[in-house]
């Protein structure tokens, strides 16, 4: 986990910037489509997944290594052949995740958040799981391994495979010519996130779009359709761990209402979307039905709450780039502390964007969680050898931190809603 945090320091500065490349060139054409408060819940969410794998918390109940020591058939050499080898056997292993994903009701759970943006930029690249705990489909590396794949190139090429995916996010590149025929253009990509009829559930492929081509779930953007983004059932939250949660939510709560035995179990494995007979009437949830015709979430928030927003995720980012640079020194099991004190710090700062009066609750967890580390252990995981007056620093932005969202959910959010009831 030390080896993936040391390639994350290196990328997460890149997509940033290319980030704010796009934002600043979006504002130059007059065509900016990358809201802050909605990149700040996009990268807030890749914070979480990035932090829950460098921690390690999943499972794979079927290891590469185990299958690569009892199916190969030769025993390969690393070299750039067999990187390549691999790489195409990630991208097929890769097609089929996300078309399950998308077609399932359980696993749609862990992809709902990657399609949760209801705009489409470098930024939601960003929105990943932090709700998959188990890897289930190891299975599918099986000709890699029958190859004799060696473990050190999979384990490689699998974030190289993942970091290609971020490009081609974006609205400003528009049709790449014969391009289109070999590689996931944001052409392709722009349908794939679409929610008009004629694009759900199109191009999952990842890298090579002729998967799809081969499996029968290609389609063309078209002019006489200009994608929508999001998903039917909007989100309504930028907080990126409530996200991750809602459709298991929507299917725990409609398999414990449901009547039929049959139901309760077959839930699980239906078509993503499905639930049992007249649950949209008697349970009913938000859905989108004009994709043509609805409100973007989150439009209204003022201006002092957006850039104390941005300020927020990027102190974070700061937090974070610590943890990944020093995981070693920090130790088992202070960086699952560590990690917890992210959790929350995203969790209280995003309900705050919501405005949600229980950010007030969890910024007070956050403060007490985080003098409680400072007065515990006497400095902030070791840094306090690097500055010295670190434990004052930490503290007076966990103060201020707290005061500021006092001041939000007091002050500013009150006075909006009592306007809002006297009009």
């Amino acid at each position: 986990m030390e080896e993936y945090g040391k390639i994350l320091i290196i990328a997460m500065p890149i997509f940033l910037l290319l980030i704010l490349i796009e934002k600043a060139y979006g504002i130059y054409t007059k065509e900016d489509n990358v809201p802050l408060m909605d990149s700040v819940s996009s990268i807030s969410s890749g914070i979480t997944n990035a932090v829950k794998d460098v921690l390690g918390l999943s499972l794979t109940f079927i290891s590469y290594e185990w299958m690569v020591s009892k199916m190969a058939v030769f025993h390969i050499e690393s070299n750039i052949l067999t990187y390549l080898v691999a790489f195409v056997i990630i991208d097929f292993y890769g097609y089929w995740t996300h078309r399950w994903a998308h077609q399932i009701n359980f696993f749609w759970n862990k992809h709902a958040i990657h399609h949760s943006s209801e705009e489409f930029n470098l930024a939601c690249a960003l929105r990943q799981t932090v709700s998959s705990f188990v890897n289930l489909f190891t299975f599918l590396l099986i000709p890699a391994a029958i190859l004799g794949v060696p473990a050190t190139v999979i384990a490689i090429t699998l974030p190289i495979q993942l970091f290609l995916q971020f490009w081609y996010h974006t609205r400003h590149i528009k049709k790449m010519g014969f391009l289109e025929h070999i590689l996931v253009t944001p052409s392709h990509h722009r349908v794939h996130h679409a929610i008009n009829p004629e694009y759900i559930d199109k191009n999952h492929s990842q890298i090579f779009i002729f998967w799809d081509k081969w499996f029968g779930t290609f389609q063309e953007e078209l002019e006489t359709a200009p994608p929508v983004f999001g998903i039917t059932r909007p989100a309504q939250t930028w907080n990126p761990i409530r996200i991750n949660f809602q459709h298991l939510g929507l299917l725990i709560s409609d398999a414990w209402r449901a009547e039929n035995w049959k139901d309760k179990f077959t839930i699980w494995f239906k078509p993503t979307g499905w639930r049992p007979e007249n649950f949209e009437e008697r349970y009913p949830v938000n859905k989108i039905t004009d994709v043509y015709n609805f409100d973007k979430y989150g439009t209204e928030s003022s201006s002092k709450l957006i850039y104390w927003s941005v300020a927020q995720v990027l102190i974070t980012l700061l937090f974070v780039t610590f943890l990944f640079d020093n995981i070693a020194v920090i130790g088992l099991p202070n960086v699952f502390i560590y990690g917890l004190f992210i959790f929350v710090t995203i969790y209280s700062y995003s309900e705050l964007m919501d405005k949600r009066n229980s950010s007030i609750f969890w910024e007070t967890i956050r403060f007490f969680l985080g003098m409680g580390i400072i007065f515990y252990f006497g400095n902030w995981f070791e840094l306090n050898a690097q500055l010295p007056i670190i434990n004052y620093i930490i503290a007076s932005y966990l103060f201020i931190s707290l005061l500021v969202t006092v001041y939000f959910t007091a002050f500013e959010f009150k006075t909006k809603k009592e306007i809002l009831v006297n009009s």
